[in-house]
């Protein structure tokens, strides 16, 4: 019978870090990376990763990725065993609470994609069965994970102008955003999850532009347009892991090895303001902060807003304008 595609990732894995290919605290290559290296399928990437954390050769880092571990020490002859590792599956109870914090530091590490049943049961040390006693399915888990990631910081609830409530959440989102980069693939902004946690950041900014004089359709339209702004950017941030995975090459090396095919455009003359700005950041360079474009765009953003919202009458206390 041939050899399952996951045991041959993880034979490979094990001999490299037996060899010292790989040491303690190496980041060991993700899912992504090993599914497009090996052929493979996420699914069977993950449960090869899952296989070594396992046998305790390798550890999740939540931000990181998986790392190899320290080697165990050797129990001399007669030594009573060692207890159970409090981080482990089976030295602590399984709750729904830890599977989804478990779930969600795995797709902080690697994505959302690679984000499976079996995979979350492998870091916990237990049988994928065990987890369904929790969780009822993989869709469950992930409106877990988003309603538990959008609470981890609650909305402001000082007095302040409906412009400071407004920009405060879209902050306080863009955030749990680049925390949580996993969290703008959810779903399309045509089908939105039923999270709690998510309304009451858009209850501050549907709050503050109500009373703010913007009637339903404007209220829900801006709410909507600016939450598409956080998404729309954050969504470059796995993308990004994704291609860096995919092509072996950090971003400033992919533009480093498109500067001739865009020098050759450039030279072209057929794009003067494109060529301008080559020829200033071939001597200053040029660095794509997305934290510094987001500032940006949301102060343009409210900046368009504040004229609409100053041009329309407010209520007397009486509810006439």
């Amino acid at each position: 019978m041939a050899e399952p595609p996951y045991q041959r990732i993880v034979a490979d894995l094990r001999r490299r870090i037996a060899d010292g290919e790989l040491r303690p605290g190496d980041r060991v290559p993700s899912t992504r990376q090993l599914a497009i290296r090996w052929g493979v399928a996420l699914a069977t990437a993950t449960r090869a990763l899952a296989t070594l954390r396992q046998e305790g050769l390798v550890r999740a880092e939540p931000r990181v990725g998986t790392l190899v571990a320290e080697p165990r020490p050797v129990s001399a002859p007669g030594a009573s065993p060692r207890a159970p590792d409090p981080r482990a599956g089976s030295g602590r109870e399984l709750t729904g609470e830890r599977i989804v914090r478990v779930a969600i530091e795995f797709a902080d590490a690697e994505g959302l994609e690679a984000l499976s049943m079996r995979g979350i049961a492998g870091r916990l040390g237990v049988s994928p069965m065990s987890t369904y006693r929790h969780v009822a399915s993989k869709d469950d888990l992930v409106l877990l994970m988003a309603d538990a990631a959008f609470a981890e910081l609650p909305p402001t609830t000082a007095d302040a102008t409906w412009r400071e409530r407004v920009e405060g959440a879209v902050r306080t989102l863009w955030t749990l955003h680049r925390r949580h980069p996993w969290l703008a693939h959810l779903s399309p902004l045509s089908r939105p999850l039923p999270l709690p946690s998510l309304l009451a950041h858009g209850e501050q900014i549907l709050a503050a532009l109500e009373e703010a004089g913007l009637d339903a359709v404007a209220t829900l339209d801006v709410q909507v347009l600016l939450y598409s702004y956080v998404q729309g950017l954050a969504v470059h941030l796995e993308r990004e892991a994704h291609a860096e995975a995919a092509t072996g090459l950090t971003e400033d090396e992919w533009m480093r090895q498109q500067g001739p095919a865009m020098g050759a455009i450039a030279a072209t003359g057929r794009y003067p303001a494109f060529a301008r700005l080559m020829a200033r950041f071939a001597v200053d360079g040029y660095d794509l902060d997305l934290d510094r474009v987001f500032e940006l765009g949301l102060r343009l953003m409210l900046d368009g807003l504040t004229p609409l919202v100053e041009r329309r009458p407010r209520p007397s206390a009486t509810g006439r304008a």
